[in-house]
């Protein structure tokens, strides 16, 4: 089941439909709604909700044109598939569809850093999630801000300090924005949890800037 539409962000503001080729979909340029969690001294998060309104729109069709894998990877002892399908675009400005290009600046013009690259994880439903981890290779940066746009329906998004010890936990819906600032991949991990509650697919959307040079 789809999150129910967000009203226009922005004092009504109508879609600017030449840069989201043609599709009702509206980013927040204002950020009006952010509130930021500072974990510790170098290390924040943002949490803006309803950033973004028509995200059922954006997640029907990056659902049916996206080009989405079941990957697996080597855990252990054995190959195991990932709870979760995968689709990027290491180019944001080659994807087909340019709404991600729209979100990308709209990214870019408040955090005043270059948004260049996208990936995008699927969870089917509530037997999807991942486990606690840092996104690279932004964890290899001494300080990084990383967007992730959540479509679809609520789940939990937690992060902790990468020793271990106590999470904070978000309740993310279709439309948030999540962005993990400062030492944060360095730091701390983050994780969406699988639930025993039954719910509906939901699309995260991580932003990142060019690959450091080694």
């Amino acid at each position: 089941m789809m999150s129910e539409p967000t009203l226009f962000p922005a004092g009504g503001a109508e879609p600017d439909r030449t840069r989201t080729g043609g599709l009702d979909v509206v980013a927040d340029p204002d950020f009006s709604t952010a509130t930021r969690i500072h974990l510790d001294a170098t290390s924040w998060v943002d949490y803006v909700q309803g950033w973004l309104a028509g995200d059922d729109v954006l997640m029907r069709l990056l659902m049916e044109q996206a080009v989405w894998e079941q990957r697996s990877r080597w855990m252990y002892t054995r190959t195991v598939e990932e709870p979760r399908l995968t689709a990027e675009y290491p180019v944001i400005a080659d994807a087909p569809q340019p709404v991600l290009m729209y979100l990308a600046d709209t990214l870019s013009a408040h955090y005043r850093r270059p948004y260049t690259r996208l990936w995008m994880n699927w969870y089917r439903d509530n037997n999807d999630g991942t486990g606690w981890h840092a996104d690279r290779p932004a964890n290899k940066l001494d300080e990084a801000i990383i967007p992730v746009l959540s479509l679809g329906v609520t789940r939990r998004f937690l992060i902790r300090p990468v020793p271990g010890g106590a999470s904070r936990a978000l309740v993310v819906h279709g439309g948030d924005l999540v962005v993990m600032g400062g030492r944060c991949q360095r730091d701390y991990q983050h994780m969406v949890p699988k639930q025993k509650q039954p719910a509906g697919p939901r699309l995260s959307l991580n932003f990142s800037g060019p690959n450091p040079v080694p």
